[in-house]
């Protein structure tokens, strides 16, 4: 499904704004069309900081996409990610009226859309809800789709994240004249770009160390166990260097790309870089073996942090296809030796070329794209997955079936004002009490038309 149809990912990051055009190929895989990249300055740790800076950022990515493709772009796929994303475990139940009649994919979505009913803190939303196993009479069904069954309960994970933030995306997407078809957790488009099925099934970490954060999914058999993100990427060891070696952002990036490692014991003392002094100041050196300490220090830190996510997501001994790294921080020199050091699993560096048809484009081979790439090809999959469902909801019969409330969801019995009638003197009188009215729309919020006879 989708063959040919033009899809836009839009990789908001800190360091960049990069834009991909692409197509799904006869033979599955993704072919691009054309890309567009430019220097992000209005982002800091995947939150948008000036909505104007981010605007113009995504204009000119779009503009050189555009122009390289050929293709006049309206619509657009964005990834979000930030210090602000978290997620949780939620089971969601359903009681069927009528258990013999086939189960549909068409209810499987409708437990997964009340899972957004559930009560956020304040400032926060739900961004995005993935179904994980399924059990129909209380039996774990790999596909329920088709059988027979009263009850049909679900794992789900959910993703959460500010309001604010999630809207300032959306203010830019608008601003910028474009519509936006998904919002999309980056760790999860990353994955989407360099993961395959066999290492999801048989239990796999994905790091995509950017410029402002460092994503996180874990998986395993072939299922999404946890999402996080890290508030530390490339930007900071850039900071760092610039702190250790009193330099200037912009030679210290150029230094950390050049001749940065992640490991201080594979360089030596007597190699050294020299920087030009501001301003006719003398000019300094820097040994690689110090600069390979700072950047080491850093990543060391990042690690730790990783190793702390595997074992919040209680992972730890099931991750058979160990650890991929990803983005422009998995470029680094001996990054793989150090995160086996630090983690004690197989490391590899993740390529998001393996999914796509040969393209002269060599350049997005690159780590760097792996979450604009993986944002096509996870637009292509809920394309195709809400051709499915409609289809679905067209092929279903006609049935009743009801969501059971969530424990955790609280119905609002709040006192309110209301007014009474006083017959002896015809003047109004007010007094504190419960308005059922008011109970009985808070409960039709969790039971919908379709779900009730």
């Amino acid at each position: 499904m989708n063959e040919g149809k033009i899809i836009v990912g839009l990789d908001i990051g800190t360091t960049k704004v990069a834009c991909i055009v692409g197509q799904k190929a006869e033979n599955g895989k993704i072919e691009i069309l054309g890309y567009g990249k430019t220097v992000s300055t209005g982002v800091r740790r995947g939150v948008v900081t000036n909505i104007f800076d981010t605007v113009e950022a995504i204009k000119t990515a779009v503009k050189q996409a555009s122009d390289q493709s050929g293709v006049e772009i309206n619509r657009v796929s964005v990834g979000i990610a930030g210090q602000h994303i978290k997620s949780l475990q939620h089971r969601g139940v359903m009681m069927r009226d009528n258990h013999e009649i086939e189960i549909t994919e068409a209810e499987l979505e409708r437990l997964r859309n009340d899972t957004f009913k559930i009560n956020m803190t304040p400032g926060e939303e739900i961004i995005d809800v993935i179904r994980q196993d399924t059990y129909v009479d209380g039996e774990l069904a790999t596909n329920p789709v088709g059988m027979l069954g009263n009850k049909i309960e679900a794992n789900f994970h959910v993703i959460i994240g500010q309001t604010s933030a999630a809207k300032n995306i959306v203010k830019c997407i608008e601003s910028a004249g474009l519509e936006m078809d998904y919002m999309i957790l980056e760790p999860i488009a990353s994955a989407q770009a360099v993961l395959d099925d066999e290492e999801k099934d048989a239990g796999v970490v994905l790091v995509d160390i950017g410029g402002g954060t460092t994503d996180i999914a874990i998986f395993k058999d072939k299922k999404i166990q946890h999402t996080a993100v890290i508030p530390f990427g490339g930007n900071i060891i850039t900071e760092d260097i610039c702190t250790g070696c009193s330099i200037i952002k912009h030679y210290a990036e150029e230094v950390k790309v050049k001749f940065g490692s992640a490991l201080a014991s594979e360089n030596r003392d007597d190699e050294v870089v020299s920087i030009p002094g501001i301003r006719g100041r003398e000019p300094k050196e820097i040994s690689f073996k110090n600069l390979a300490s700072i950047i080491q220090a850093r990543l060391e830190e990042i690690f730790e942090l990783v190793n702390y996510e595997i074992q919040k997501a209680k992972t730890e001994n099931q991750l058979i296809a160990g650890i991929v790294l990803t983005g422009g921080g998995a470029m680094m020199r001996h990054i793989q030796q150090l995160a086996e050091f630090k983690t004690g699993l197989e490391v590899r560096i993740g390529y998001p070329n393996e999914h796509l048809n040969k393209t002269p484009m060599k350049e997005l081979s690159s780590p760097m794209y792996s979450t604009s790439i993986g944002i096509v090809i996870e637009t292509i999959a809920r394309m195709d997955h809400d051709e499915y469902l409609k289809a679905s909801q067209a092929a279903q019969p006609a049935m009743s079936s009801r969501t059971v409330v969530p424990e955790e969801t609280v119905v609002d019995t709040e006192e309110h004002e209301v007014v009474e009638e006083r017959e002896d003197d015809g003047k109004k009188k007010k007094k504190k009490g419960i308005d059922l009215k008011k109970i009985v729309v808070s409960f039709t919020e969790f039971f919908t038309p379709d779900n009730i006879e």
